[in-house]
């Protein structure tokens, strides 16, 4: 899962970004409101972690810009602003989640995965399909009983690939999901972690979409 976190604390910033990269999210961090929109409204992310204290352009104002595009966007708010009017008014400008802090880096993992579960109107945090099952909070795979190894990519692409069955993922959005601003990949990687995926679960699992992109079938 692509993550954005916009976050104006440096320290602050560079330890969620390491706790939620090591969890398997692609993160691309920023630290001011404008960088944050110009992101929002070009780019695809799965999440916003979104600071309300932002140089340039606040995070309330952030959010406001985001859903007047129309975007639906999970949004968790992470702020140290706890007042109870400070909690309605993100939460009434389009805000699904307000995390106050300093807080604990499980609890900010644990309602991100909520949050994605309910954004694809899952009820259960397993994601099962096709004798696959993956758990999110554990990271464990396995097909048809039986567990599976997979590397850190071949599990986030793997994540989001059943998370949507039948959905096209065209490769320049799953390249992005993997690799966010700070990684180079190279222009075969993705190929080869679709091979990899096919080869320990199953050929048919993963079908190509010639010329656009790749698909689990629903």
């Amino acid at each position: 899962m692509r993550l954005l976190l916009v976050e104006d604390d440096t320290a602050l910033g560079e330890g969620v970004r390491a706790g939620l990269k090591a969890e398997g999210y692609t993160v691309d961090w920023l630290q001011d409101g404008v960088s944050a929109v110009h992101a929002l409204l070009s780019e695809t992310f799965d999440l916003l972690v979104l600071d309300l204290g932002l140089p340039r352009l606040g995070g309330i104002q952030v959010l406001q810009q985001l859903r007047k595009s129309g975007s639906n966007l999970p949004v968790l708010i992470l702020t140290a602003r706890d007042d109870t009017d400070d909690r309605i008014a993100g939460l009434d400008a389009g805000a699904d989640d307000y995390l106050v802090k300093p807080f604990d880096l499980n609890e900010l993992k644990a309602r991100l995965r909520a949050l994605l579960r309910r954004s694809a109107g899952r009820a259960q945090a397993v994601v099962e399909h096709a004798g696959v099952s993956l758990d999110p909070s554990s990271q464990q795979v396995r097909y048809q009983g039986a567990a599976v190894v997979l590397t850190p990519k071949e599990y986030v692409l793997l994540h989001e690939l059943l998370s949507q069955p039948g959905k096209v993922f065209t490769r320049e959005r799953l390249t992005q999901l993997l690799y966010g601003w700070d990684e180079e990949a190279e222009s075969n990687t993705l190929e080869v972690h679709i091979h990899h995926l096919r080869k320990k679960l199953f050929t048919g699992l993963i079908r190509t979409v010639r010329g656009i992109g790749y698909l689990v079938e629903a």
